[in-house]
């Protein structure tokens, strides 16, 4: 008579420690991999922001030692200042004018030189090129061309006989100036994005709209715009958060005047901790205008998820 063999289970322990051994040692690998670069996002970045923001609550000078507390009074100081409002009036409008007017003039030469060709393949170069300028070289090229004496641009209006502008002095003309700038050393970028963005759309859509009787026209309304909201999305924020932090050509070409019409908020900044040596305004300024951006930057955001196609 024959007896049923019975079989025992055995857990697999062994392997499973095994593998978790593996995992852990393989993240520790990671973590030795990405420790460089935390230690440089500590260094010069979390910590002079944890430092902005003690600071924040000090009266320190630079010119004293002592950093004596006084709590919310700076930020109490600023928020009934007019200054503060000025500054950002100035600051909203230039970055909603440079902002429009580069992604749309990008847009428009990207449709334009969107095609494989050694001409527009040398035409995107050259209009790319500005991209790699200082934005320091950027304005004194610019400081040159907007001279009122001999400036290559008041040259071209007098042939068509218009006086001559003080494109730098005038109040009417400053923030204009600077923001021609921006938009001259800028646009290549934008172009470029676009041209990647056009690149991902497939053909099909264009096709199937020109045997429906689509023109151009409504190609570029109901399909590439549309279709382009993700990259227009990413080319909104980044160029948001950059133009709401202009100094340089502020700096080179205009010292935030005349009469303070290009008086931006770093700038304000910079001169309150270097020119005044408030460094305890100053930092409570900058951790305002730091939550100032985030809270528009997610408001962006959360505008943009209805706003938004992804195809597929």
């Amino acid at each position: 008579m024959n007896t049923p063999i019975i079989e025992t289970k055995t857990t697999p322990t062994k392997p499973k420690r095994a593998l978790f051994h593996y995992r852990r040692k393989e993240s520790f690998k990671d973590f030795l991999l990405a420790l460089p670069a935390l230690l440089l996002l500590g260094i010069f970045t979390y910590y002079p922001l944890a430092n902005s923001v003690y600071l924040s609550f000090t009266d320190w000078n630079m010119l004293k030692p002592i950093k004596k507390f006084i709590g919310f009074s700076n930020y109490e100081k600023l928020l009934v200042d007019p200054e503060l409002y000025h500054t950002l009036k100035v600051t909203f409008l230039y970055t909603i004018i440079e902002v429009s007017l580069e992604l749309l003039i990008g847009l428009a030469l990207a449709v334009l030189f969107n095609v494989m060709s050694r001409a527009f393949s040398a035409m995107r170069l050259i209009i790319f090129m500005p991209h790699y300028i200082s934005m320091v070289v950027a304005s004194m090229v610019f400081i040159w061309i907007y001279n009122p004496d001999y400036g290559i641009l008041n040259s071209m209006l007098k042939l068509f006989g218009i006086s001559p502008v003080n494109w730098l002095t005038n109040p009417s003309t400053a923030l204009w100036a600077v923001i021609i700038v921006a938009i001259w050393k800028g646009v290549g970028f934008t172009m470029i994005i676009f041209i990647s963005g056009l690149r991902g759309i497939p053909l099909d859509y264009y096709e199937a709209a020109s045997i429906d009787g689509a023109n151009k026209w409504h190609q570029l309304r109901y399909i590439t715009i549309p279709l382009l909201s993700p990259t227009t999305l990413f080319l909104v924020i980044t160029s948001f958060i950059s133009s709401m932090q202009v100094f340089q050509s502020v700096d080179v070409m205009t010292n935030g005047g005349p009469l303070k019409s290009t008086h931006v908020m770093v700038y304000w900044i910079y001169e309150m901790s270097f020119g005044q040596f408030k460094v305890g305004k100053a930092s409570a300024l900058i951790i305002m205008f730091f939550i100032l951006i985030i809270a528009l930057t997610a408001i962006q955001l959360f505008i943009s998820k209805k706003k938004v196609h992804y195809e597929g």
